[in-house]
């Protein structure tokens, strides 16, 4: 007869956090006051049926098909320079904040890193509309300085976690410390830095339309628009917009990233 092993000991830290927790949430609820049953009443669920059926027919003019597809292409360019200037920024600054530029280089740079991913896309975007005015560029600077932060910290710690051996081998036969660190440590974590940017860059799509509410334009700045002087048609084509916008740059983006996958393996 086989004897099972002793059950562990109850986890009291763990019962006092899940008690913690759940007393958190109900108090958010009776703090908040919300009368969750109004929500399911018959006045209620008329006036949000009613609300809804008011966004079709979506409005398929070919006008304004135009006028959806540029705001795409809007969208899609904003993302991807803010993208890309957030990955080139990003790693220069993962040279120093993985400590190859001494010990006051590191925690100034992480600094800088933590500070610019620490405020939002939103607020970014909020003080680059003030910089740089309404529009496209001013999304691309709010997406840049935040993902900066975001893709920073990571390449940062692709970089510390790569070995050193590879890199220091070069050296030691008389390789120069740049070419021996592009021959060898950037080889090694390029796949994953390209990896981060992509991904990132799936986030930006999303946050890229959600800026034009701030004036940062694309997509975004046109369901707004639409949405304040109430035309509910047309903003159903831009939410279609950014539907198909963003499925299609979640397809290309995991293809290329299994095709990186491919070649590196």
């Amino acid at each position: 007869m086989t004897t099972l092993p002793p059950a562990p000991p109850p986890c009291i830290r763990c019962r006092i956090v899940t008690v913690g927790v759940l007393a958190a949430v109900a108090a958010s609820f009776v703090y908040l006051g919300i009368d969750y049953r109004a929500l399911f009443t018959g006045e209620s669920l008329r006036l949000m049926a009613k609300f809804v059926a008011e966004f079709f027919p979506p409005d398929l003019s070919p006008a304004f098909l135009a006028k959806a597809g540029w705001g795409a292409l809007q969208t899609l360019a904003v993302s991807a320079l803010g993208t890309l200037l957030a990955a080139a920024a990003g790693a220069l600054l993962a040279l120093p904040a993985s400590g190859r530029f001494g010990r006051i280089a590191q925690p100034l740079s992480r600094f800088v890193l933590n500070f610019l991913r620490s405020v939002p896309e939103l607020v970014w975007a909020a003080l680059m509309v003030l910089a740089a005015g309404i529009g496209p560029f001013a999304g691309a600077l709010a997406l840049g300085l935040h993902t900066t932060g975001v893709l920073g910290r990571l390449f940062a710690e692709g970089l510390e976690n790569a070995p050193r051996a590879p890199e220091d081998a070069l050296v030691q036969a008389g390789a120069g410390p740049v070419s021996a660190f592009v021959y060898a440590s950037l080889q090694l974590v390029l796949p994953q830095w390209v990896a981060y940017t992509l991904y990132r860059w799936e986030m930006n799509i999303r946050m890229a339309a959600v800026l034009g509410f701030v004036g940062g334009g694309g997509l975004g700045q046109l369901l707004y628009f639409h949405l304040s002087i109430f035309q509910q048609p047309q903003a159903m084509t831009v939410l279609i917009a950014m539907f198909g916008l963003v499925a299609l740059v979640d397809f290309l983006s995991a293809r290329l990233r299994r095709g990186l996958g491919s070649a590196y393996a």
